[in-house]
């Protein structure tokens, strides 16, 4: 039984860590422009018209402030982890790929005791939860005020995906009690109380 829990464990971990993988590539970060920003766009073209161009172009230039305020807050593209963190997606990336190894290993050769990877396993899908974590709490700056970053799915699920290494690591390492031994524990306690003896 507690092989077989061992093994789910490895599973488990091994699962975490291949969607700890994927999830580097897909959107962590959501762009818009702050309102700011579409303030400064406004400044900018108002001045390069009143400079450059002739009267059409600059009654043109502030018909258009109205549909650049409408863009305040609208998210125009996503960044993955790959994208944006360049030294973090292949710290993410190399703990996903120990992690598999250290899970799946045990399960390719038979081992009989499983358990023996699951505290390298924890300490991998700690690791990468501190990291995941900061970029969630912490995400990059990009120019300055002119855009937002909004945490995408990407993001969150790198933060399962970490959970889950480090579940199937403690899953793997957890041991049930052998039936016998509670047996016979129950049994030395009856004989305690009641100074009956088993026979045999």
């Amino acid at each position: 039984m507690g092989g077989a829990r061992s093994r789910y464990g490895l599973l488990v971990s091994a699962l975490g860590a291949i969607v700890l993988a994927v999830s580097v590539f897909l959107p962590w970060y959501g762009l818009s422009f702050t309102a700011s920003g579409i303030a400064l766009v406004q400044q900018s073209a108002d001045q390069l018209a009143a400079q450059f161009g002739n009267a059409n172009l600059q009654a043109y230039v502030g018909a258009q402030h109205a549909s650049l305020s409408f863009l305040a807050g609208q998210e125009f593209t996503a960044l993955s982890a790959h994208q944006v963190l360049k030294d973090l997606n292949v710290v993410l990336l190399a703990l996903a790929c120990l992690a598999v190894l250290c899970a799946l290993t045990p399960l390719a050769r038979g081992d009989a005791e499983p358990e023996a990877g699951g505290a390298a396993l924890a300490l991998l899908g700690a690791l990468a939860t501190v990291c995941v974590a900061y970029r969630i709490v912490r995400p990059p700056s990009v120019a300055g005020e002119l855009v937002a970053l909004r945490v995408r799915e990407g993001a969150w699920l790198a933060l399962v995906a970490s959970l889950a290494i480090i579940a199937g690591g403690l899953w793997a390492r957890a041991r049930l009690p052998a039936r016998g031994s509670s047996e016979k524990r129950l049994e030395s306690a009856w004989s305690g109380l009641s100074g009956w003896t088993p026979e045999g």
